[in-house]
């Protein structure tokens, strides 16, 4: 690789690391180009050179969000033995996402933060959608092995264990803490335990 292209590649890293911690503490609208360009160090030409506009890069960081979540998800995955715990993984890695080091604080889930100030129809929105979608599949992937017989059951389980989570986390936000996840992660042991 050329040393054009590292250096490409470097301004790149260092504009979605600065988007997403403007982004996170800031909220999308009230965050400029310029404040990403001097927290990344680079010029406003470089930004234009890694992202065809603001919005790409909001793109990039809603995608980068999601693999940073999925990297945590599969980290709890690895450590899981049954299909309980493998359901309770995904709790875990929501704790593991609020426990993280944030500037004043835990926001609660960075995509529908964002996804509150894209308007209906932004392709942002189907990206948080897209993310909101596969962690319900993987509730759903985990209860059929739990429960394989009962395909009813699984789905609705699943839902309600995504209810429980979303609404866990819109607390947690609230609140600056992991408290409410580890409070929803006991309510979702307590039902598997039932089932």
């Amino acid at each position: 690789m050329s040393s054009t292209g590292s250096g490409r590649g470097s301004a790149r890293a260092r504009l979605l690391t600065a988007a997403a911690h403007r982004f996170y503490v800031d909220g999308l609208s009230a965050t400029g180009i310029d404040t990403i360009t001097a927290e990344a160090g680079v010029a406003k030409m470089s930004l234009y050179n890694n992202f065809a506009s603001k919005s790409d890069l909001v793109l990039a960081y809603l995608d980068a969000r999601h693999e940073e979540w999925l990297a945590l998800y599969r980290r709890r995955l690895e450590r899981s033995r049954n299909p309980r715990q493998r359901v309770l993984a995904v709790f875990d890695a929501y704790a593991d996402h609020a426990a993280l080091a944030y500037d004043h604080g835990f926001r609660g889930c960075g995509l529908l933060n964002a996804a509150a100030e894209l308007p209906a129809g932004d392709e942002g929105r189907v990206v948080v959608r897209r993310h909101k979608e596969e962690v319900e599949s993987l509730l759903v992937g985990h209860l059929r092995d739990l429960l394989p017989d009962q395909p009813d059951v699984v789905r609705a389980t699943a839902e309600h264990l995504a209810f429980l989570l979303e609404g866990g986390m819109a607390r947690a936000g609230l609140e600056g803490d992991d408290t409410r996840l580890r409070h929803a992660r006991r309510i979702a042991a307590d039902l598997l335990a039932r089932l």
